[in-house]
This record gives C-alpha cells, structure tokens and sequence, in this order.
C-alpha cells in the first residue's frame, strides 16, 4: 500500500510536466495533451469531409485535455492519501473511519482539495499530510489559470490565422492584375502578408493545438486559401519592381518556414512548400486548395 503513494506523486509530476509544456514552454514533450487532441482528431477523419469543418474537434479536444488532466491529477493525490486512511485523518462526527477509508473516499477527498472546495469532513492529522493539503489546493488554483491562460491565448491565435485566411480570399476575389502588384503598392502588400504568414508559423509553435480547428467558411479556412499566397509570391519574382521581387522572396520564404512547421509537427510528408500546404488543405477537408502548385 506504501507503494501507492510515490506512485501517485508521480502522476501528479507528469500532470504538472504536461501543463507546463503544453502551455509555456510548447514542445513535443506535451505527452497527454498532444495524445487527446491526435485521437480526437483522427476520429473524427472517419466523418463526411465537409462535416469536419463544422464539428468539435478543437474545442472538444480541449475541453478533454483538461478534463484528463484534472482526473490524473486527481487520482495521484487519492493515491498519496489512500494507504494513510483511515489512521492519519479526522473525520466528522457522523462518519465512520473504518468506513470511508477506500479507494472511493480518498479520491473524494482528493477531488474537494483539488477544486479547493475544503469541506473539512474528512482532513489529514498527520504533519506531512497537512503540508500536502495546501499544496493540492495550490496545484488545482494553477491548473485552472493554466487553463484560463491557454483559451485567452489559442483563440486570439486562431483569429490572427483566420484574419489571413480573409485577406488572401480578399486578394484572389478581386482578381488584382499583374500590372497592379508591380507597384510600391504591391510590395507593401506582400510585406504584410510575410509578416502575417510568420505569426501565423509562430502561432503553430506556440499553440500547436488550433491546428485542429476547422472553419465552416471557405474564406477564413487557411488552409484553403494558403494556395494563393503561393501564388503570389511566384507571380512577384517576375516583377519588374525591385521592392516587389524582394517582399516576394521574403513571402516564400515566409511560406517555406510555415510549411517547415507544419510538416515537422502534424503532417510529416518530407515534401516541398506547395505539396506541404496540399496536404494541409486536404487534411482539412479542402481538397488542395485554390492556386497550390508543388514547389
């Protein structure tokens, strides 16, 4: 029973090693949370494409990434309390020691600490275990922030990525002419794009997980639209306009990066740009994409 305490710290440990991953330092070592939001997503590839969009998949995947960690993280601490129930506890006058000392009870205890709710029916008497107390409710009150800290910051990220996806629709819808981009003009917009395409490759680093959001509507699906962007930096390095070929190179090789991370991190294809963003546009339901060649 001894054993059950270390290995409930251990949980405890991992759950915390994932948070801090996940959240503020996101590398691939965000065991659990890059396993959730994999499954649900490949789950949901076994639905009608164009249903995809409009499904769940982001935000359900994280509403049960924090539901996993709260059940691990809860389930650590029963198991730190459990083999020390019922002779280092205080119970309250109407309970029975001998009968709420089991499993069920110290996850009980566990889960009202962890939510910081502290009904006081059953507390620990041991010197340790007091420590411990405080130290759970502390854990619970991070998870919480992380939790909160991690919505405020993926949903500004998925609409810096939709605000591109609407400019590039913006741009292809009005069929701007060649004549037009090889201007002052048309090297300031594809400046602005290369920069808007590096937040975006950024965003996809620092919160890995809002690839796995679709978009109902064409015009603000990135990975639909990426395709024209590929188009318009091929168009650019003909141009005649010296400041047009250089925001062109610096926007495909703005494309390049985000075609690196996306590659590296979710699709693993090995292939050039335009086949990289193909992939991305068809894992999303899109088919290719409007304007993606292979590059």
């Amino acid at each position: 029973m001894w054993l059950l305490t270390p290995v409930g710290m251990f949980f405890v440990l991992a759950v915390l090693r994932d948070v801090f991953h996940t959240l503020w330092h996101p590398t691939r070592h965000g065991g659990l949370s890059r396993l959730v939001m994999t499954f649900l997503w490949r789950l949901s590839a076994h639905h009608v494409p164009r249903r995809r969009p409009a499904g769940l998949t982001g935000p359900l995947g994280m509403v049960c990434v924090v539901a996993v960690w709260a059940l691990v993280m809860g389930v650590g601490w029963a198991l730190v309390y459990w083999p020390h129930m019922p002779e280092h506890f205080s119970y309250a006058r109407d309970l029975s020691p001998k009968e709420h000392a089991g499993p069920l009870d110290a996850l009980y205890l566990s889960l009202v600490t962890l939510a910081t709710l502290g009904l006081g029916d059953i507390a620990p008497t041991a010197g340790w275990l007091r420590l411990l107390a405080p130290v759970e409710a502390l854990a619970g009150f991070a998870l919480l922030s992380a939790t909160v800290a991690w919505i405020l910051g993926i949903y500004p990220a998925l609409a810096r990525r939709r605000a591109l996806a609407l400019r590039l629709s913006h741009l292809r819808r009005s069929r701007v002419p060649a004549s037009a981009l090889d201007s002052d003009g048309g090297a300031a917009l594809l400046d602005g794009l290369a920069t808007a395409v590096s937040v975006a490759s950024v965003d996809f680093m620092q919160y890995p997980e809002s690839y796995y959001f679709f978009d109902v509507d064409d015009n603000t699906s990135l990975p639909l639209q990426l395709g024209h962007a590929i188009a318009l930096s091929g168009q650019a390095e003909g141009a005649a306009h010296p400041d047009v070929r250089l925001a062109g190179a610096i926007l495909s090789t703005a494309l390049d990066d985000l075609a690196v991370t996306l590659d590296d991190r979710f699709l693993h294809t090995g292939a050039g740009t335009g086949r990289v963003i193909a992939a991305y546009a068809a894992q999303h339901g899109h088919g290719t994409g409007p304007g993606t060649a292979p590059r």
